[in-house]
């Protein structure tokens, strides 16, 4: 048997058996998340929370006071920035901001794939938040978290990868059962997670390019525009494909042929959506 078979077998036995070892949200995240969902939460008690984490407290301070907002005086302290953000927007935003830790390892090329992949995600999720905005009724916010989680599914098969060297050292194997696992890995992530129903699906459904859910467009839809429009010509793993013949797109409204990095209204905005979340 060969090793990329030894090794999908073993990760395929962890995930139907219960056996693959699942990443927990960052405790900021999860003290943040109980706060938000408390019905007498307040922003400042909120801020009392996010505060204990100096680092993630003055990025969403940058995030209220970037162009993404278009806050006409600027805010100095983080109560003011959950008060102009909003409670779930300011949920959203630290959960999908404490991931980043996550996104890291001690074995120099877990570690690449692992910067790499949390790059990415940011890219995915400033588009996200700039096609939720101008061509569904979804939340921003909530587009952009499910743009940050699309691709943590990829964590816990590169933890496993870590453990069985001889794998590491060959990339395209490892790249292809990645990019045939990580989305069904990622699904189970986020259940235990016990996110959101609407964004339970954006890991698996985000690569399945056939995927039509119905008439109105949903946060899945949202990720695979974003996502097919995050790349370039030079690094698209997906050369021939026709978006004409994607349902994401036309439940959008958006042409096949559309590219949102040329409409320069859009290339401003999503600019503006990843400094803000950098």
């Amino acid at each position: 048997m060969s090793l990329e078979q030894d090794f999908l077998n073993e990760l395929v036995d962890a995930i139907k058996n219960d056996r693959l070892t699942l990443p927990t949200l960052p405790e900021v995240a999860l003290k943040i998340r109980d706060a938000a969902n408390d019905p007498d939460v307040n922003s400042s008690t909120l801020s009392t929370v996010i505060g204990q984490d100096a680092a993630l407290a003055a990025r969403i301070i940058k995030v209220a006071n970037s162009p993404l907002l278009r806050g006409a005086v600027p805010v100095d302290n983080l109560q003011l920035a959950i008060t102009r953000m909003g409670i779930n927007f300011v949920r959203n935003l630290a959960t999908g901001l404490a991931m980043e830790q996550m996104f890291q390892a001690t074995h120099d090329s877990i570690d690449k794939r692992l910067r790499a992949s949390w790059e990415h995600s940011l890219e995915v999720a400033s588009i996200c938040h700039v096609l939720a905005s101008h061509f569904t009724k979804l939340k921003p916010d909530q587009a952009t978290l499910a743009g940050l989680v699309h691709e943590i599914g990829i964590l816990p098969i590169l933890t496993l990868a870590e453990d069985n060297p001889e794998i590491l050292e060959k990339e395209a194997v490892l790249d292809k059962i990645i990019n045939r696992l990580h989305g069904r890995v990622g699904k189970a992530i986020m259940k235990a997670w016990e996110f959101p129903e609407e964004l339970m699906d954006v890991p698996l459904g985000c690569t399945d390019f056939t995927r039509d859910s119905g008439t109105n467009a949903d946060y899945v839809d949202v990720v695979t525009v974003a996502k097919i429009q995050s790349y370039t010509e030079e690094n698209n793993p997906f050369p021939d494909l026709d978006q004409s013949k994607i349902p994401a797109f036309a439940k959008l409204g958006l042409a096949g042929e559309t590219e949102v990095h040329e409409v320069d209204t859009l290339v401003e905005e999503i600019d503006d959506a990843k400094q803000a979340l950098a």
